[in-house]
């Protein structure tokens, strides 16, 4: 190294010389990590197809419908109706061959990694030594899947409700709580999600809102919510009603507790209002432990495939009601969903149902009547 002669005192050579080593040392490094990264895994993907279809596929499968729903978090219809619908649909999902003439990942192996992933919130490579897809290949599967679910069934099973829809809400609410006019209760819209970054909060308390605000009284106030007048001692309401417990402002179409019982019809009122919105509480808790990612942290930093993950997560939860008989409302097609009036906001009349939900006296009305309501059949039962 001729330069070094420029360098007056034998430290200066030695720094130079120790400096060299380190640069040396670093490039070694780096050259020996992008061969690794370079490194190519000959998986047997078809070899994994014929695994999992012989496990959970086959006709005489080795493990039972039991074992399948339990790892999959839905049944084995459910789990092929979604698979060949998506593989009909999308190309991602068909099986085709890669740029060296190899045969990709066929469309179960797809939707396996990414039902594995929103029921666990494992790694994504957590699934490469059963169904040998790689890291990288499992979060497109996420993405994929995620919005693909939603695009092909949200208007089947997030739908809003329909005339016919609020009928049956109104009867199935009276029969097993009995509040008549129910809708449903306000805690169903709030998750607690144990791992929400707090940056991402921004004082919104509902960590839902995070994704994306609720738009209910949004749709109530332009008219895109159905109206559906009932009566209850002998008083007509125009609204349907949600519970809610005393954080929420005096609407009309929501149906709180007395903050301080003292008669036993207050009372009586109280103790089924609470447990009518622990009901619905417990069964919309039923989604968050079977969905790990509605509830828990997500590897995925990125509100728009966060909330695409949790609505897919939604959709398959509705079809598992529905394929188990249990689904209030069935979907048609026919039915009209959006009514033929929409409010304009600023306009009057849509300042003037803006009144009419705000209405504090309709909410205390209301409560009283639905309290005498629930008191006098606890008296004709007794």
């Amino acid at each position: 190294m001729e330069f070094l002669k420029s360098f007056d005192s034998d430290d200066d050579v030695e720094f130079v010389e120790t400096f060299f080593n380190v640069v040396q040392h670093v490039h070694a490094e780096e050259s020996s990590n992008a061969a690794r990264t370079r490194a190519v895994v000959n998986r047997d993907r078809q070899a994994a197809h014929d695994l999992l279809v012989r496990d959970y596929f086959a006709d005489n499968c080795l493990y039972n419908d039991d074992s399948f729903e339990r790892r999959f978090r839905l049944n084995n219809a459910i789990f092929l109706r979604i698979s060949n619908a998506l593989k009909s649909r999308y190309d991602f999902f068909k099986q085709k061959p890669d740029a060296r003439r190899r045969m990709g990942f066929s469309s179960i192996q797809k939707c396996a990694a990414a039902l594995r992933y929103l029921g666990y919130g494992i790694a994504f490579d957590a699934s490469d030594e059963y169904l040998k897809i790689s890291e990288r290949t499992a979060v497109e599967c996420v993405d994929w899947f995620s919005a693909c679910v939603y695009e092909v069934f949200h208007e089947e099973y997030l739908r809003k409700p329909t005339q016919r829809d609020i009928e049956r809400l109104y009867s199935a609410h009276e029969e097993r709580h009995g509040f008549p006019g129910m809708l449903g209760s306000l805690d169903c819209t709030h998750v607690v999600w144990e791992k929400c970054p707090t940056a991402w909060r921004a004082g919104v308390n509902n960590d839902l809102n995070v994704l994306g605000p609720s738009p209910l009284f949004n749709d109530i106030w332009t008219g895109k919510a159905p109206d559906m007048t009932f009566t209850v001692n002998r008083h007509a309401y125009k609204y349907g009603y949600y519970l809610g417990d005393g954080i929420y402002p005096d609407y009309s179409t929501l149906m709180k507790a007395y903050s301080v019982p003292r008669s036993e019809k207050a009372k009586f009122f109280t103790k089924k209002q609470e447990s009518a919105r622990k009901d619905i509480k417990r069964a919309f808790g039923v989604l968050k432990q079977t969905w790990h990612v509605v509830k828990y942290a997500t590897r995925l930093w990125d509100k728009e495939r966060i909330k695409r993950m949790v609505l897919a997560c939604i959709i398959m939860h509705n079809m598992i009601i529905e394929d188990e008989g249990r689904a209030i409302c069935t979907y048609d097609p026919n039915d009209v969903v959006v009514p033929i009036e929409e409010f304009v906001p600023g306009t009057n009349a849509f300042l003037e149902r803006v009144v009419e939900i705000h209405n504090s006296e309709t909410c205390f009305n209301l409560r009283e009547d639905v309290a005498e309501h629930l008191y006098q059949h606890s008296m004709k039962d007794d």
